[in-house]
């Protein structure tokens, strides 16, 4: 068997066998019209140099890319992983917390629950991060390899020349300017923690004390029915939160447009929390009398919380103003 033949079946056993017969042939016209009429062993090894490996050569022939998911939606991938999974593994601690307080007997210690939470907690987010891992990977690794618009993207991006004029469609984005997936992603952990804190807030906050059955919360500090009176004006914060993050995700930069509309979610916000705290019996009688507070006193306590609430509020409205000024 010469040379030749050699390379051809090194090419084609790579292949799959219906179009073996036919690459084998195209592929033995190929090398004879670029050998001389009379050509020597070594005309053919120079011929073949330049066909270069046939393992390359191979893959060139291949209708299905030998990755999983290519190297033109790969960031996409790797972007969407990054915001799902921080999302999903918080969404099913906040459900177990909520569960578990729920269902919360008293038959055993504050923290032997809180434990448990923690045990079972680690395990769903191992779980649920494998899950989320599998099926977008499996949605892409599909993707790449079907006539949809990603693979057509993808397709049309390895065919395109690139130009340094292309360049001047992208759009600059300064590294202080810009809003990063986590931003975003921990805006939406931060508002579903402080969302089940405001539901649960009887069964989670208040002071512990050592029990017999160890650490139990003994004095709530608010007064559930005042509290859950406000779930409408809760309920508009938690929307205007989620409606900022989506803002921020998509236009992943700040600009005076999203500078505006957080100052006016935060503006909000701040009223909330002022119509909320103004109210004489927003506290729960057993905890003003364990701090021996008065009126005067809960009222300075009131307003140390509006002021650091007020402060925060300003600090992150003038932050979205300067970086969007950027």
């Amino acid at each position: 068997m010469n040379l030749i033949e050699l390379y051809i079946q090194e090419v084609t056993r790579r292949l799959p066998e219906k179009s073996r017969k036919d690459i084998g042939l195209e592929l033995q016209s190929t090398i004879e019209d670029m050998l001389p009429e009379d050509c020597t062993d070594e005309d053919v090894k120079v011929v073949l140099k330049k066909l270069g490996n046939p393992a390359v050569l191979a893959s060139g022939y291949r209708d299905r890319p030998q990755y999983l998911i290519g190297p033109e939606i790969y960031d996409i991938y790797i972007s969407l992983l990054k915001m799902v999974l921080p999302i999903a593994i918080t969404i099913s601690i906040i459900a177990l917390v909520a569960e578990t307080v729920m269902g919360y007997s008293g038959n055993e210690s504050v923290m032997q629950a809180i434990l448990a939470v923690i045990g079972v907690g680690i395990w769903d987010a191992i779980s649920i991060g494998m899950q989320v891992f599998f099926w977008i990977t499996l949605v892409f690794a599909v993707l790449e390899r079907t006539d949809t618009a990603i693979a057509q993207y993808s397709m049309t991006t390895r065919q395109k020349e690139w130009k340094p004029e292309d360049l001047k469609d992208i759009p600059y984005v300064p590294k202080k300017k810009a809003i990063t997936k986590w931003e975003v992603s921990g805006s939406v952990v931060w508002t579903a923690i402080w969302g089940s804190l405001y539901y649960y807030a009887s069964n989670l906050v208040g002071v512990y004390r050592s029990g017999d059955n160890g650490l139990e919360l003994t004095t709530p500090i608010f007064n559930e029915q005042v509290l859950h009176s406000f779930w409408p004006l809760v309920v508009i914060a938690i929307l205007l939160e989620l409606l900022l993050a989506i803002s921020k995700f998509r236009s992943g930069k700040w600009t005076m447009r999203l500078a505006v509309f957080n100052l006016i979610t935060q503006l909000i916000a701040f009223v909330i929390l002022i119509i909320i705290f103004t109210n004489n019996e927003i506290f729960a009688t057993s905890f003003m009398d364990l701090l021996s507070m008065g009126s005067a006193g809960q009222k300075q306590l009131i307003g140390a919380v509006i002021a650091i609430f007020g402060l925060s509020a300003a600090i992150d409205a003038f932050s979205g103003f300067r970086k969007a000024r950027i």
